[in-house]
């Protein structure tokens, strides 16, 4: 009895254990189970389908690779609001990230009469205390506004050309706003005039380093143009406008499209500016060109508010009064028309037309020409000393005759023609009864306009003068580049009695030659491309080698400088000669101070001697003429009036030949200057010791031939004494006289050199 009932418990205990196991095992599970799920669907709600979810009895782990440690953290979040968070095992993984890309760099300068402002991002590596120094040099001692920002990544390729491009440019931008990014520049910036435009455009895409971008947003303001003139000129095969001004694009569009439709080929300049007369200015030039198309060509000239048209001689006066009656009606009100009809001109008894011209041609060469006819002396004379005033002495031929059966006003007009001429850097002016024509070449945009404003005013605004004036850009000073030796004295007006200063034995350059170098690098940015050597100095102080070297390192330093202030200098050289050429007494401290010097020189070209035989030099007879020829032919030509001399358009273009003297001498003064010429055998008196040195060692065989000056000049080769013997006994008598007296003057000229 007693057993049984132990049997009992003891089989309760373990049936209930046995039940607790598997309870328990199915309750794990069931945990186990419902605690995935709820993670996973929070996980899969919250869009973290990356992460996966996994139990093992009450601990959850999360496993997967997060895209980030913000995610990931996300996740891990989400799923202890599920679960206790004690229970929750963190086994995710977190991607690897690139490095963080370098953020782009760039600073907007901007600057006006109020001062100078740095905004943007620069590298750290920048020295931003020596950049904001240079900027305040640049601004003159105005403060410089910083507003940059600085992070400490490298700086990209082109950043520093492009920030010492845009410091240097600053310089000559007042009113500006520059932008700089790496290997990019962009410049918006306002001039002063159009030529101070042209002139900036110029310099600024000449000094851009090849690896910077340079983009140009340049403005001017518009001028004012005063008269506000137009002229138009259609004839046969031909047709001009010039002067051309307009007060808007648009109105200088639609003369454009006008003047195409009058028979206008090809492009031409029109000015815009301010000082139109009146609004309706531009109709009043469209129906003066629309009048010129209908009348198959003529002349129109608009100044302000007057209207000149003059048809073509032989127009159909019928069709003449349709046209003008048509366009006086339709011209807006204030504007005065003056119409001409030209008549038929006199004809000679060989029944050609007797048409009196004057000519007056300017050369590019500065040659200035006076042909046709004169009414009197008197005028002449006038003529003469007016283009003597305006071209200079001795540039001036007069070969003008009198004819007093002249119109009255013609000494006027041919004033007028002389001095309108002036302002041209080559051209003709002719003038006839009926007009008075101005062509030719310039270096400025405004010498059209001046031009036609001058004769309005000589000859009145009733006049009809024709203008053919052309813009050659490389004539404008504006764009000129100073000559090498422009340039060198200008680097020593320059440095003047200041000196390129370095750091006691260093090849650093010191604060003092910042501001010499400022200046140099203002220079030769204008200068182009020079063959300029940098030379070094020192005193003898020291080792020698260690002085050349010196000197060669503080030249380098120089050309560094120049080269970081964007100055062309792939021609120079730099060269250390260290204590070698002293220039003062290196036994004092004045003299040593004196001789620690830059020196800058020009390299000369290496000349290219022709060498010419005797028989070539025999062959070409002396002559006393010149002739020049023109690269850019301009004018058509312009007869002579007398039939004699050149034409006008030879003058322009610089093909006449002129005595050297002055330009009047005929044949017989030629052929008597040609006798007066020395001859190739004639001997001439040694300039210098050396020379006749060189010359009386080289001829010591004969004793008779010409000293070294007379070989290079002629050309003659040296040939041995016995061919010049050879060549003597077969010459006449007086020239062995004349050689053996050239032998007796070489021997005295050696033996007072032997003395």
């Amino acid at each position: 009895m007693r057993l049984s009932v132990l049997a009992t418990l003891s089989g309760t205990f373990a049936t209930a254990a046995g039940l607790s196991l598997v309870s328990a095992y199915f309750a794990a599970g069931a945990i186990e189970t419902a605690s995935q799920r709820i993670v996973t669907v929070a996980l899969g709600r919250a869009g973290l389908d990356w992460a996966e979810v996994d139990t093992d009895g009450l601990q959850v782990f999360l496993y997967g690779t997060a895209p980030d440690e913000a995610e990931r953290f996300s996740a891990l979040s989400i799923a202890g609001t599920e679960v206790d968070t004690a229970r929750l095992i963190d086994q995710m993984l977190v991607e690897e990230r690139a490095a963080i890309a370098a953020p782009r760099f760039s600073v907007e300068i901007l600057r006006n009469d109020a001062g100078l402002s740095l905004i943007g991002l620069i590298p750290a590596q920048t020295d931003r205390t020596a950049l904001l120094q240079q900027f305040e040099r640049v601004s003159g001692g105005v403060p410089v506004a910083d507003f940059l920002e600085t992070a400490d990544y490298p700086a990209p390729d082109g950043w520093e050309p492009a920030l010492r491009f845009a410091r240097s440019a600053l310089e000559d931008l007042p009113r500006s706003k520059i932008s700089v990014s790496d290997g990019a520049v962009a410049i918006k910036a306002v001039a002063a005039d159009d030529a101070e435009l042209r002139r900036l455009e110029s310099t600024l895409a000449r000094s851009t380093p090849d690896e910077v971008t340079l983009a140009l947003d340049l403005s001017a303001p518009r001028p004012v143009i005063a008269p506000f003139a137009l002229r138009l000129e259609v004839g046969e095969g031909f047709a001009r406008l010039s002067p051309c001004t307009a007060d808007s694009p648009e109105t200088q569009a639609a003369i454009f499209a006008a003047a195409a439709d009058a028979g206008l080929d090809g492009k031409v300049d029109c000015r815009i500016g301010l000082g139109v007369p009146s609004p309706d200015w531009g109709d009043a030039a469209l129906s003066g060109i629309a009048a010129i198309g209908s009348l198959g060509g003529g002349t129109l000239s608009l100044t302000n508010m007057d209207l000149r048209l003059t048809a073509l001689m032989g127009t159909d006066e019928a069709l003449y009064d349709r046209v003008v009656g048509e366009l006086g009606a339709t011209l807006p009100e204030g504007f005065a028309l003056r119409a001409t009809l030209p008549p038929l001109p006199p004809q000679t008894e060989d029944g050609e037309p007797d048409i009196p011209e004057f000519t007056v041609t300017l050369s590019p060469e500065g040659d200035v020409q006076i042909r046709g006819r004169l009414s009197d002396e008197r005028a002449r004379d006038t003529a003469n000393s007016l283009a003597l005033a305006a071209f200079g002495t001795g540039a001036v031929r007069m070969a003008a005759r009198l004819d007093p059966d002249l119109p009255r006003d013609w000494p006027v007009r041919t004033l007028a023609a002389v001095e309108a001429l002036a302002h041209l850097s080559s051209g003709a002016a002719t003038v006839t009864p009926d007009r008075v024509s101005v062509m030719g070449r310039t270096g400025s945009v405004e010498t059209s306009s001046v031009v036609a404003a001058l004769l309005a005013d000589k000859l009145g605004t009733d006049a009809a003068f024709d203008l053919d004036v052309t813009y050659v850009e490389r004539l404008d000073p504006a764009n000129a580049i100073p000559t090498p030796e422009e340039c060198e004295a200008g680097i020593t007006e320059i440095i003047g009695d200041r000196k390129i200063t370095f750091e006691p034995s260093s090849a650093t350059l010191d604060g003092s030659a910042e501001d010499i170098l400022d200046e140099l690098a203002e220079l030769l940015r204008q200068c182009g491309d020079l063959e300029l050597e940098i030379g070094g100095h020192t005193d003898s102080q020291g080792r020698e080698i260690m002085n050349q070297q010196l000197s060669q390192e503080r030249a380098q330093s120089v050309l560094d400088g120049l080269r970081d202030r964007l100055v062309p200098v792939h021609g120079y050289t730099v060269v250390g000669y260290g204590e070698t050429q002293p220039i003062a007494d290196n036994e004092t401290e004045e003299g040593r101070e004196i001789n620690r010097r830059i020196e800058f020189r020009l390299i000369p070209p290496e000349p290219v001697v022709e060498e010419q035989t005797t028989l070539e030099t025999l062959s070409n007879p002396v002559t006393s003429t010149t002739s020049v020829v023109s690269e850019d032919p301009l004018l058509s030509p312009v007869d002579d009036d007398d039939g004699d001399g050149p034409t006008a358009a030879a003058l322009v273009e610089g093909t006449f030949t002129q005595n050297a003297d002055d330009g009047g001498a005929d044949d017989g003064d030629a052929e008597a200057a040609a006798d007066d010429a020395p001859s190739p055998e004639d001997p001439a008196e040694p300039e210098t010791a050396s020379e006749t040195s060189e010359a009386t060692a080289s001829d010591a065989d004969d004793g008779g031939s010409e000293p070294a000056e007379d070989a290079a000049e002629t050309g003659a080769e040296a040939d041995d004494g016995a061919g010049d013997d050879a060549d003597a006994s077969d010459a006449p008598a007086e020239d062995q006289g004349q050689d053996a007296g050239a032998g007796e003057a070489d021997a005295e000229t050696q033996e007072a050199q032997d003395e």
